[in-house]
């Protein structure tokens, strides 16, 4: 049975587009080179803060990305982009935007959309306070689970952003619909994160028995205005049973070992062993238990 190897690429992404989408293509390059066949990227890759300029580029910004993947032959998933369409191609009402993670196969299509469908909304003793991701986007309303073809298997993808994460519902939808990996592209606040990120990635691990994905956004990030918003990082890969296959214990990117001192990300990488999941379904098959799904 063939083993399905995967990136992780934890990002530091500030407000300059050009730079990031620099970073993201030396991921991508040096996933490749390891050996993975799919490079997950955090929630808003391309910029942190300014939504609605970067909104402006979804098509452009996607083009890019999805170029990359069919330059270096590998499937990307774009963590997330705001968007200002739904799927059909209506404009988002109301002045806002969809966040959207997308991903790409290795000849440049894109293979699928998400919408995220979980607005993070909460009170943080940090120096802004106050989240509400619903002022400036609308929830999406369908689940995805995605195919990701290689030469000997096809491996299907539920796909989650961020708040997603704490609603053990969606993980049981998307193991349900067939998926056999989970992504988690994220921004965690550094205190939200420093709490429940790795106790989340493990938890909805058991509560799907599918692999997590957890990229992550870790640092400071400066806004234009002068403010600061610091994520968690912490970048983690999960196994069915809620074990961590292999993570980059920091919020920063200046701590990194010794290999990946110069560069502006961290790649975490873990390979799928789809016969043992399966087999460690078998010895405990929840899903054939259920009372209340």
């Amino acid at each position: 049975m063939p083993q399905f190897t995967t990136a992780a690429i934890q990002m530091n992404s500030q407000q300059d587009i050009d730079k990031n989408l620099a970073d993201i293509e030396a991921a991508i390059i040096n996933a490749r080179t390891q050996g993975a066949k799919l490079a997950v990227l955090p929630e808003n890759c391309c910029s942190m803060g300014e939504q609605f300029a970067t909104a402006e580029r979804f098509d452009d910004l996607s083009a890019t990305i999805a170029g990359y993947a069919n330059t270096h032959g590998i499937h990307v998933l774009v963590g997330s982009l705001p968007c200002p369409y739904r799927p059909d191609g209506m404009s988002v009402p109301n002045d806002r935007l969809r966040q959207v993670s997308q991903l790409f196969a290795p000849d440049g299509t894109r293979v699928a959309r998400y919408d995220k469908i979980h607005l993070f909304t909460a009170t943080v003793a940090d120096k802004q306070g106050n989240y509400n991701e619903a002022a400036t986007f609308e929830p999406g309303t369908q689940t995805v689970v995605a195919p990701i073809e290689t030469d000997d298997a096809v491996y299907q993808l539920g796909m989650m952003v961020c708040f997603d994460l704490r609603f053990p519902a969606l993980a049981q939808r998307l193991r349900q619909a067939g998926a056999d990996i989970l992504s988690a592209p994220s921004a965690f606040t550094y205190l939200t994160g420093q709490a429940h990120w790795s106790l989340l990635l493990r938890a909805r691990a058991l509560d799907s028995q599918c692999m997590v994905i957890g990229a992550a956004q870790g640092g400071d990030h400066v806004y234009k205005d002068g403010n600061i918003r610091q994520t968690w990082g912490h970048t983690a890969i999960t196994a069915y049973d809620g074990t961590v296959i292999n993570s980059y214990d920091d919020s920063t990117l200046n701590n990194t070992a010794a290999s990946e001192t110069d560069k502006n990300y961290a790649l975490v990488m873990a390979s799928l062993d789809r016969q043992f999941q399966k087999q460690g379904r078998q010895k405990m098959p929840i899903f054939d238990c259920h009372r209340l799904a």
